[in-house]
C-alpha cells in the first residue's frame, strides 16, 4: 500500500497540503513558518470516483452536501453536518437507508463524488430560463484569432496548424475566424460563394456594443437591455435555432471547414506597408475585443475559447507594448523595476477590462505566441489566467514546441487536455478557519462570508471562484489563516477534526453538467505541547510548492520584494524551530526526514527561473510562473528542482544527484526541467557515437544505450502540455549550458583540482549546496 500512495500522492481527492496536521490557533500557526495551504486538482481523473445519477442532498443552513463525514441517525433518519452541526431530516427518497443500505456519498472510502446535474440553459447573468429546449446540448466553440504581420515561413508554418486543427475538431464544434494585422477582420464563414469581411480599425478601442452594431448583431426594432438580453439567450431565436449572428460568423466544424480552408489558402500577410526601421503595424487588442464582442453578443455564458497565434509584439490601438520605432527595445526587468515601461500599466489595464468582459461572458482566452522578440504575454497574462486560458511561448510556428501543443488542444483519447468550461469552485470549511484566497487558474467572485479571511492572498475576499476554463492537470492553491479569537474553548476541545470541502461544478467538452464534492478532513494538534504530530504532517513537496507560488506572487505585486533574502529567512525560522540542536552548536544540527529535503527545495528555487529572473524576458517569466501557479504539485515540484538521471554501461538507468560530480566521460544523463528535456552525452560517449560504433553489430549495447534517453525523453514530453524542448547535446558543446545552469555548483574553477577526470566545472561564483547547508546550520542554531 505504501508504494501505491507514494505513487500517488494526491489520491481520490486530488489535495495535496503543506501541513497535515494543522496547530489549534493563529499564533501556533505563524509559528509554523509555512502557510495552511492546500492544492486541489479540482477535475483530475481517478478511477474510483462514483458519478452519482441525482443531485446532491445539502444541509439547509451552510449549503454544504451531504458527504461521508457526516454523523448520521437511521432510525431518525436525520444527519448532522459536520461544518454548521446542523440537524439535518432526510428526504422521503432516502427513507431506505440503513447500517447496511448507504447511499454512494455516505461511503467511507469515498470522500469525493460527482453528481450529474441537469442541463439546463445557463445563462451567468441571468440564470435558468424555464423556456429553454432541454434537448438543446451546448456545442464547444473555437474562434481563431490569427496575426498576419509575419514572414512567408512563418505563416504557412500557422496555416497549416491552424487547418490541422480545423480537421480535428469535433463535428459540432462552431468556428469562428479573425484576422488582424494593421486592422482586425472578422470572416462572415455562413457567407460561402465569396469571402466576405467586416473591418475594424487598429488605432480606437471598440466596446461590445459597437461590434454588435458593426457586424449587424442587434436586435431591428426592439430596444432596451432586457429584448436584448431574451434575445442573446444561448443565441436562440424564439423557434429555438440559434440566431443569426451564430449561423453567419461560427458554423459548426463539418460545415465550414471547406469554406475555411480555402479562405486560409487565399490570405495573405499583411499588406500594409512597413518602413524599414519600424515594427509592422499589429492591433492584438483591437482583435481581441472584437473577437469577445463577438462571442459575447452570439453565446454567453457557452463554453467558448479565443485561440490567438501572435507572431509579435502589439504596436497599434489598446494594448500596445512597444512604439513601432524598431530603435526602441521591448520593456525588460530592468524597465519595469525602474518605471521606465510607458506602455504597461495601459496595456495591463486594458487586458485587465478584457479578462473581466470574459469572465462575465464564461470565455476563455488562450495565447500562442511564437515569435524571437517580445510579444507582450506579461501584459496578456491577467486576462490567460483569471479565464483560465493555456499559454504556449515558442521562438517559432516551425517548432514542435508550438505544433505539437496547438496539436494536443484538438486531440481525443487518453492524451486528450480534457478542456472544460464554466467551471466554479466553492470552497467551505470548519469554523475557526478562514479563506484568504488563491493563486492559480480562476476568478474571484467576491462571495462573501463568515469564513472569509481579511487578508488577502491572490484572488480574495470570497469563498466562491469562477474558472471559465480548466482541465485534468488544473490545480489552484487555496491559502487558509485561524481566526484570532484566542478563547479556552480552542476548535480542538469540541471536535479532534476539521473539515474542508471543494465543491466544483463544471461543464465537460460533451456539454454535460457535472459537480464534484471532495471532503477531507485533518487534525487539529496542540502544538505548544509536542510538535511530533505537526512535523509527521508536514508535506515537503507541496510546501515548496506553495513557498514558490507565494514568491512569485509577491514579486509581482510588492514594489521592491527581494525573494531571495524573503526564502531564506523563512527557511532559517522554519530549521530553528523544527530541527534539533544545541544551542550555538552547528555541528549538532539534525533535521527529522520529513523536512530533509525541503532546504535543498529551497536552494534549487533560490537559482530557479522564478526567483531569479535576470536573463529572462517579463514575457518568459509571465509565462513560466503561469504555468508555476497552473500545474500539479509533482509537475511544479519538477520546474523548481529539476530531475537528473544517468544511464551507464554497467548499471540500470538510475537517478542521479542534481550536481555538477554527476557528470561522467562514459555517462549519457537526461535532464527534466519541465519546460525543457536535455540528453546529455560525455565526452567519450559522443566520440564513440561519431565514430558510428552504434552501427556495428558488436556493439548492440551501445546503440541500446543511446537510445534509452531518447526513448524516456519521448515519453515525457508525450505526456506533457506545453510540450518542452527537447536538447540533444554533449559535454563542452555549445548547448550544454541548458544542463550546467541547473547543477549544484560543487566544482567551480576554484576548486577545479580535486576534480576526478572526465567530470566538469562550472564558471560560477554562486554558492553550492554544501556551502548553504553551513551557512543554514549555523545561522539556524543562532540563540
Amino acid at each position: 500500500m505504501s508504494e501505491m500512495a507514494n505513487m500517488d500522492p494526491e489520491g481520490i481527492d486530488g489535495v495535496r497540503m503543506s501541513w497535515n496536521s494543522w496547530p489549534r490557533t493563529k499564533v501556533e500557526a505563524s509559528k509554523c513558518v509555512i502557510p495552511l495551504a492546500a492544492c486541489i486538482s479540482p477535475i483530475r481523473h481517478h478511477p474510483d470516483i462514483q458519478t452519482l445519477p441525482y443531485a446532491p442532498l445539502r444541509c439547509k443552513t451552510c449549503a454544504s452536501p451531504l458527504n461521508c463525514f457526516a454523523r448520521v441517525d437511521f432510525t431518525a433518519k436525520i444527519w448532522i453536518c459536520p461544518f454548521c452541526f446542523q440537524r439535518n431530516h432526510f428526504p422521503p427518497h432516502y427513507g431506505m437507508i440503513s447500517e447496511t443500505n448507504l447511499p454512494a456519498e455516505l461511503y467511507p472510502q469515498f470522500t469525493t463524488v460527482q453528481y450529474t446535474l441537469p442541463n439546463p440553459s445557463i445563462n451567468p447573468q441571468m440564470g435558468v430560463d424555464p423556456n429553454a429546449s432541454p434537448a438543446f446540448s451546448p456545442s464547444p466553440v473555437f474562434v481563431f484569432v490569427l496575426d498576419t504581420c509575419m514572414i512567408e515561413e512563418e505563416f504557412d508554418y500557422v496555416r497549416s496548424a491552424m487547418k490541422r486543427a480545423i480537421g480535428l475538431l469535433p463535428e459540432n464544434a462552431l468556428v469562428g475566424f479573425v484576422s488582424f494585422g494593421t486592422q482586425a477582420h472578422v470572416h462572415e464563414l455562413g457567407f460561402s460563394d465569396m469571402s466576405k469581411v467586416f473591418v475594424f480599425r487598429g488605432t480606437k478601442e471598440v466596446t461590445k456594443d459597437q461590434v454588435m452594431e458593426q457586424l449587424g448583431l442587434t436586435v431591428p426594432g426592439r430596444r432596451g437591455p432586457a429584448a436584448s438580453a431574451a434575445y442573446q439567450q444561448k443565441g436562440m431565436m424564439p423557434n429555438g435555432f440559434p440566431s443569426s449572428g451564430v449561423t453567419r460568423f461560427l458554423l459548426p466544424a463539418s460545415d465550414c471547414e471547406f469554406t475555411l480552408n480555402s479562405l486560409l489558402d487565399e490570405l495573405q500577410t499583411d499588406q500594409w506597408p512597413v518602413q524599414p526601421g519600424t515594427r509592422a503595424s499589429r492591433c492584438t487588442g483591437v482583435a481581441l475585443s472584437v473577437a469577445a464582442g463577438l462571442l459575447g453578443a452570439c453565446l454567453p455564458g457557452t463554453g467558448a475559447r479565443i485561440l490567438t497565434l501572435v507572431g509579435g509584439p502589439c504596436t497599434e490601438g489598446p494594448g500596445t507594448i512597444i512604439s513601432k520605432d524598431l530603435s526602441d527595445p521591448v520593456r525588460s526587468h530592468k524597465d519595469l523595476d525602474k518605471d521606465a515601461a510607458p506602455y504597461f500599466k495601459k496595456a495591463v489595464k486594458f487586458y485587465d477590462g478584457l479578462a473581466k468582459q470574459l469572465v462575465s461572458q464564461g470565455h476563455v482566452l488562450d495565447v500562442f505566441a511564437s515569435a524571437l522578440d517580445q510579444v507582450g504575454v506579461a501584459e496578456m497574462k491577467v486576462a490567460v489566467e483569471r479565464t483560465g486560458g493555456l499559454a504556449v511561448l515558442a521562438e517559432s510556428f516551425g517548432h514542435s514546441v508550438f505544433k505539437d501543443s496547438f496539436k494536443r488542444v484538438f486531440e481525443d483519447g487518453e492524451h486528450s487536455l480534457g478542456l472544460c468550461f464554466n467551471g466554479t469552485l466553492e470552497v467551505n470549511c470548519s469554523k475557526d478557519i478562514k479563506i484568504q484566497g488563491i493563486i492559480g487558474p480562476c476568478t474571484s467572485m467576491e462571495k462573501k462570508g463568515p469564513n472569509v479571511a481579511d487578508t488577502v492572498i491572490g484572488e480574495g475576499n470570497t469563498s466562491a471562484w469562477k474558472m471559465c476554463g480548466l482541465d485534468k492537470s488544473t490545480c489552484l492553491t487555496v491559502f487558509f489563516d485561524l481566526s484570532s479569537t484566542d478563547r479556552s474553548n480552542t476548535p480542538g476541545t469540541v471536535n479532534p477534526q476539521l473539515y474542508l470541502q471543494f465543491l466544483t461544478s463544471y461543464q465537460t467538452p460533451e456539454g454535460q453538467s457535472l459537480l464534484r464534492v471532495t471532503t477531507v478532513t485533518r487534525q487539529w494538534v496542540d502544538s505548544t505541547v509536542s510538535s511530533e504530530e505537526l512535523v509527521q504532517g508536514f508535506d515537503q513537496e507541496t510546501a515548496a510548492v506553495v513557498m514558490g507560488r507565494l514568491a512569485s506572487l509577491k514579486m509581482e505585486i510588492e514594489e521592491g520584494f527581494d525573494a531571495t533574502r524573503w526564502l531564506d529567512r523563512n527557511l532559517i525560522r522554519l530549521c530553528s524551530k523544527f530541527g534539533d540542536y544545541r544551542k550555538d552548536d552547528p555541528s549538532s544540527f539534525t533535521l527529522n526526514p520529513c523536512f530533509s529535503l525541503f532546504p535543498q527545495f529551497m536552494f534549487n528555487l533560490r537559482r530557479s527561473q522564478f526567483v531569479q529572473v535576470f536573463n529572462n524576458s517579463p514575457d518568459e517569466t509571465a509565462y513560466f510562473r503561469m504555468l508555476l501557479n497552473k500545474e500539479n504539485i509533482t509537475n511544479a515540484a519538477v520546474m523548481l528542482q529539476p530531475s537528473l538521471i544517468s544511464y551507464s554501461f554497467n548499471t540500470l538507468p538510475q537517478p542521479a544527484l542534481l550536481d555538477v560530480a554527476s557528470i561522467a566521460a562514459d555517462r549519457i544523463l537526461l535532464l527534466d526541467s519541465y519546460f525543457s528535456v536535455v540528453i546529455f552525452h560525455g565526452m567519450t560517449i559522443a566520440q564513440w557515437r561519431n565514430m558510428g560504433y552504434q552501427n556495428q553489430t558488436e556493439h548492440q549495447a551501445f546503440a541500446q544505450l543511446l537510445q534509452a534517453p531518447q526513448d524516456d525523453a519521448q515519453m515525457i514530453i508525450r505526456e506533457r502540455f506545453p510540450v518542452p524542448r527537447l536538447v540533444v547535446c554533449d559535454q563542452h558543446g555549445s548547448q550544454a549550458r541548458f544542463l550546467l545552469a541547473k547543477l549544484n555548483p560543487s566544482a567551480t574553477y576554484n576548486n577545479a583540482h580535486e576534480m576526478a577526470a572526465g567530470s566538469d566545472v562550472i564558471f560560477t561564483d554562486d554558492v553550492s549546496l554544501q556551502v548553504f547547508f553551513e551557512h543554514l546550520q549555523r545561522l539556524a542554531v543562532q540563540s
